[in-house]
C-alpha cells in the first residue's frame, strides 16, 4: 500500500445557490420545469437537517484488483458490478463476492488515445427486460455515446451486442473529453464533456463541448431542458466527469480546473459555469458560483456519489477522496479528506446501498505509478 506526501487543503469554498440568490442564469428562455431541475425553488431549499460538519470513511474490503484502465463502473441487480477499460475498450463483469472478474466484450468503435477511450457506463432504466448497457466513448471521430445488448448465456468475450448509436458528434481531444454518463430520477440520460483544450467551446451553446447533457434515452433533447431543441443542460464547463443527484433529486457535478480551482458545482439549468472567463469562485453575475473548490493539487476530480448527506469526490491528483456535507445545494462545513495517498489517483466513487460507496482506482491511466495489485475496486462504509 502507497503511501505519499501530498500537499495540504489550501482552500475550500462554500456558497447558496438557490435559485432565488444564485448568479446568472438570466439568458435562458422560459420552459417547463424538468423532474430532476436542481434550481427549482422548493427544492433548493431543501427539507430535513444538514449533513453532520464531521464524518467517517472506512475501507471494508478490496472487491477486485489487477483492472486495468478502469473508468466506468455500474452495479448489476444482483449486486456484481460492471467496469470499463479505457484503454482496452472492454467492458468486465466483477463478482462482487469472490472479485473474480469476467471480460464480457469489447466496445467496437473505441479509438483510445490520450485521455479518451471507453469512458463512462450505465445500465439502462429497463435494465431487467432490455438488458442495455450504455458506454461513452471516444471513437475515431468524435466523442459518442452508444448502447450494446449484454446477453450472459453466450460465452465469455461475446456477451456484448454490435453497438447501437445512440449520440454522436461531441468533440473529441486528447485531453478534456469528459465522459460520465448517469440516467436521472427522470429516467433521462445526463452526459458530462469536455472542451478538448479548445476554451471557446465551453461558451457556445451550439457546441457540444464543455456542457451537461440531458437527453432521452435514445438521445432526442430531453423534454423541458432550457434551450428548446438542443441537449444542453449547462455550459461554461471545463471538463466534467462527476454526476450524481441528492436525496431530493438535485443535480451535482466535478469539474477540472486548469491550475487553480477545481469545483464541485450544483447545477442550475441553462446555467453558465464560467469557463474558460471564470475558473472557481467569481463575482461576474453572469456565473454559477460553486459550492466548493480545491488547489488543483489537492483534487483534479472525476467521478463523485451522493451518500449520507453529502458528496463523495474520488480525487486523481489529489490521490484522496473528499467528502462535502451539504445542507440543501450549499457546503454545511468544510470539506474533508480520506485515504489521501493511500491508494494512489481515484477515479471513480459509486452510492453502494447501506451508507456503502464503490471506490475505483487509477493508478495504471499512464499517469500513476503502479504497484502490485493495481488498480483496485474498494468497498468503504461512509457516513
Amino acid at each position: 500500500m502507497r503511501r505519499r506526501a501530498v500537499p495540504a487543503v489550501l482552500a475550500v469554498t462554500a456558497l447558496l445557490l438557490t435559485a432565488g440568490c444564485s448568479s446568472g442564469g438570466g439568458n435562458a428562455p422560459e420552459r417547463t420545469p424538468a423532474a430532476s431541475d436542481s434550481a427549482s425553488s422548493a427544492a433548493s431549499r431543501g427539507t430535513g437537517p444538514a449533513a453532520p460538519a464531521k464524518g467517517s470513511a472506512k475501507v471494508l474490503r478490496t472487491v477486485a484488483e489487477g483492472l486495468k484502465s478502469p473508468w466506468g463502473l455500474a452495479a448489476l441487480p444482483g449486486g456484481d458490478l460492471l467496469v470499463s477499460s479505457r484503454d482496452e475498450g472492454t467492458i468486465g463483469r466483477i463478482d462482487a463476492k469472490t472479485g473474480r472478474t469476467t471480460v464480457l466484450g469489447t466496445v467496437s468503435g473505441v479509438a483510445p488515445a490520450g485521455e479518451g477511450g471507453l469512458l463512462g457506463i450505465a445500465l439502462s432504466p429497463g435494465f431487467a427486460s432490455d438488458h442495455m448497457i450504455y458506454a461513452y466513448f471516444t471513437s475515431a471521430s468524435d466523442n459518442r455515446i452508444v448502447r450494446v445488448r449484454y446477453d450472459e448465456r453466450k460465452p465469455a468475450g461475446e456477451r456484448l451486442g454490435a453497438p447501437d448509436t445512440v449520440f454522436k458528434g461531441i468533440p473529441k481531444g486528447t485531453i478534456h473529453n469528459g465522459g460520465r454518463i448517469a440516467f436521472g430520477p427522470d429516467g433521462m440520460l445526463y452526459a458530462g464533456t469536455g472542451e478538448t483544450g479548445r476554451r471557446d467551446l465551453a461558451q457556445d451553446r451550439s457546441s457540444l463541448g464543455g456542457k451537461i447533457l440531458r437527453m432521452t434515452p435514445d438521445g432526442e433533447p430531453a423534454p423541458g431542458n432550457p434551450f428548446p431543441g438542443s441537449v444542453v443542460y449547462s455550459y461554461g464547463h471545463r471538463n466534467v466527469q462527476g454526476l450524481a443527484w441528492d436525496g431530493h433529486q438535485r443535480l451535482f457535478a466535478s469539474e477540472f480546473g486548469q491550475d487553480t480551482w477545481d469545483e464541485l458545482n450544483a447545477i442550475k439549468p441553462g446555467g453558465d459555469y464560467g469557463w474558460p472567463e471564470a475558473e472557481g469562485r467569481s463575482s461576474d453575475a453572469r456565473f454559477q458560483n460553486p459550492v466548493a473548490q480545491w488547489h488543483t493539487d489537492d483534487a483534479s476530480p472525476s467521478g463523485i456519489a451522493w451518500v449520507n448527506g453529502a458528496i463523495w469526490m474520488a480525487g486523481l491528483r489529489g490521490e484522496r477522496l473528499w467528502r462535502v456535507p451539504l445542507d440543501g445545494i450549499s457546503a454545511s462545513a468544510a470539506p474533508q479528506a480520506f485515504l489521501t495517498g493511500t491508494y494512489g489517483r481515484l477515479r471513480t466513487v459509486a452510492a453502494a446501498g447501506d451508507g456503502r460507496l464503490w471506490l475505483v482506482t487509477s493508478e495504471t491511466d499512464g499517469r500513476g505509478t503502479p504497484e502490485k495489485g493495481d488498480d483496485r475496486v474498494l468497498e468503504l462504509q461512509v457516513r
